[in-house]
């Protein structure tokens, strides 16, 4: 057992291994729950308020559950890491399965896209959220969080992993392993999406490029990253908010390619 445990991890393990019963598979499960509300309320920051956290929770306990039945202890890895992919990879697996996006906010998509396309023709440039929802007759704000509230959807569909011999090189977002057979072109559109979200990031303004990377770099929580900038967790929502939006033009780009 790797040396980094704590005596309670240690014990829990030593009597696992030992007896497999489960009883001490329901308090590894409790020790670990951490890790399940840590993902489960990162990845609710991308999702429309109708997905309900009690279901999140349920994929991540699987994957914790799963985490717990397949490691090996032997292994120099500590679990943490290694529950925190099958978590995450369950919960994802379960969004996939599931119709999340009400048809309410699908045909506000489809509005915002369609209008968002004809005024990049008309104005030569990508429209900001002011000029799609005059057209539309929307709030700024409504626009900007049917983009985020959609941007998950579509990172989902993109960024599916070719099968790979390192079962934790995970991409940008949140990833499962692909179940599917290799395709080359999957590859190449996942290191394009790479350069262009790169770029992407690159032309946002300070403080938003300070939440995502504190975001999605550090793990930080929004109320977190409040603290660091000294503004209000709403400030900082907001900030994430506004750069998703900017940044889902860039997930649009590759889409049309």
């Amino acid at each position: 057992m790797n040396s980094s445990y704590s005596s309670h991890e240690q014990k829990l393990w030593h009597q696992w291994e030992k007896q497999g019963n489960d009883t001490v598979l329901n308090e590894l499960i409790e020790y670990y729950m951490y890790l399940v509300h840590f993902h489960v309320d990162r990845i609710a920051t991308h999702l429309p308020n109708n997905v309900s956290k009690d279901d999140i929770k349920s994929f991540g306990l699987l994957g914790l559950y799963d985490a717990i039945k397949k490691f090996e202890s032997e292994r120099n890895l500590k679990f943490d890491t290694y529950a925190s992919f099958r978590i995450k990879g369950s919960i994802i697996d379960g969004l996939r399965k599931e119709d999340w996006l009400p048809r309410t906010l699908r045909e506000k998509t489809k509005k915002v896209d369609r209008v968002s396309q004809q005024l990049e023709q008309e104005l030569q440039r990508m429209p900001t959220s002011e000029e799609i929802a005059e057209r539309l007759d929307m709030t700024a704000d409504e626009v900007e969080a049917v983009v985020k509230d959609t941007l998950f959807s579509n990172v989902l569909s993109i960024e599916e992993k070719s099968k790979s011999n390192d079962e934790f090189n995970e991409g940008i977002g949140y990833t499962i392993p692909d179940e599917h057979a290799f395709q080359p072109e999957q590859e190449v559109l996942q290191q394009e999406l790479k350069l262009e979200l790169v770029d992407g990031i690159k032309q946002l303004n300070e403080n938003e490029q300070m939440v995502i990377s504190l975001f999605y770099k550090e793990e930080l929580t929004l109320t977190e990253i409040g603290h660091v900038l000294g503004l209000t967790t709403s400030r900082i929502s907001q900030i994430h908010k506004n750069a998703i939006y900017k940044l889902k033009n860039v997930l649009n780009k590759i889409q049309k390619v």
